[in-house]
């Protein structure tokens, strides 16, 4: 139940923003033994078992034989308990809480703690003490949320999938009844290869409705992934098992050398560079028509923070598109004023050309819902 709300709650570039400045100043640190302390709480946790259970650890340590690397665990694991009982209870959606001496140089103490309630329930409990904080968990949270679809296949094999985020969703799989090479006694070589043939179009023509069947008509899919071995891909796109528009929406073919589950996890794996680029393309959809805009109606768009935020205060703004080095007092500020009127917010990144002149014109833009002569 709790992984079905999660996949229900969306969330804001705004947030997203927020744990990318977090991760960026976690990333920062490191410790020069296992001294930096990760906690993580799920949502509903009981917080005094969590203190206790860190007031144990700090027992624990006292056992540890380096004096410094001792006093550093002591320590955090001291700060982070005394900022744990400023809580009452634990957040809706758990937290994450992060401790260390941070100091640059051996020997010196700058203890820091921080902590945040993520965006969406936290469904895992950890404690670890290492050289660099534990950031999976958040960085997950930023995985962009558009939905794709998943395709394994081999001559006898299928399985169909969603995939959100690093979650895959099975939904479907089909077994062929394709006989195996060796041929029954009594059949003729010819009667044999027709009949297994004859079964493998069955099973691509099988596999074909069934896509059409769940990805034609899904607005949420950005594309289809598909994979299998290299000949079984090849006949299945190129002898018109597909309609025109679902064979569009595969934007990904790989060699894979499994079907099933592992096909899914090994199909993943093998499209990472194919995930990156479609939200890199996604960025720079929004950009060029920023600067196409700007080139042609330069009325329609809006940028610098002083004259975005005063088409902000007009409800002007359709979409307002912040660079990721906005700091997050102003990105708070102008989060607010875009919720009074609906305004979308779009986060881009500085890896892209398009990305890196946002960030040289000040890194805050807008696309206008009617001109705006200055």
């Amino acid at each position: 139940m709790a992984e079905d709300k999660k996949d229900q709650v969306k969330v804001s570039a705004k947030e997203k923003l927020k744990l990318k400045h977090i991760i960026k100043e976690l990333e920062k640190h490191r410790g020069r033994h296992t001294e930096l302390v990760s906690v993580y709480i799920p949502a509903g946790y009981d917080l005094n078992k969590i203190i206790n259970h860190l007031q144990q650890e700090q027992g624990t340590a006292s056992n540890i034989k380096s004096s410094s690397t001792r006093n550093n665990v002591i320590n955090a694991l001291e700060r982070m308990v005394q900022h744990l009982k400023l809580f009452k209870h634990t957040p809706p959606n758990g937290l994450a809480v992060f401790s260390g001496n941070v100091a640059e140089r051996e020997g010196q103490q700058e203890y820091k703690v921080w902590s945040l309630e993520p965006p969406v329930p936290l469904n895992i409990r950890i404690y670890r003490c290492d050289k660099e904080f534990v950031l999976d968990p958040i960085q997950q949270m930023m995985e962009h949320e558009d939905v794709f679809g998943m395709v394994v296949l081999d001559r006898r094999d299928a399985t169909i999938a969603l995939l959100k985020g690093k979650t895959i969703v099975p939904l479907q799989s089909t077994h062929s009844e394709v006989p195996g090479k060796i041929r029954a006694g009594g059949q003729s070589a010819p009667r044999f290869a027709r009949l297994r043939e004859g079964a493998i179009k069955d099973h691509y023509k099988k596999v074909a409705d069934y896509m059409k069947n769940q990805f034609l008509y899904m607005k949420e899919l950005k594309g289809i992934l598909l994979g299998g071995p290299s000949t079984t891909t090849t006949d299945f796109l190129n002898k018109g098992y597909l309609t025109t528009d679902v064979r569009n929406k595969i934007i990904a073919v790989k060699d894979l050398s499994y079907t099933g589950d592992f096909g899914l996890q090994e199909l993943l794996e093998r499209s990472q560079d194919v995930l990156a680029e479609e939200e890199v393309a996604k960025e720079k959809v929004i950009m060029q028509k920023f600067f196409n805009l700007l080139a042609t109606k330069a009325e329609n768009v809006s940028y610098g923070e002083k004259h975005v935020k005063e088409c902000l205060a007009m409800g002007a703004v359709e979409t307002l598109i912040l660079s990721e080095i906005v700091d997050e007092k102003l990105m708070d500020e102008l989060d607010k004023e875009a919720q009074k009127y609906g305004t979308n917010i779009e986060v881009i990144s500085t890896e892209t050309r398009e990305g890196v002149q946002l960030k040289e014109m000040g890194g805050i833009a807008a696309i206008l819902r009617y001109p705006v002569h200055v």
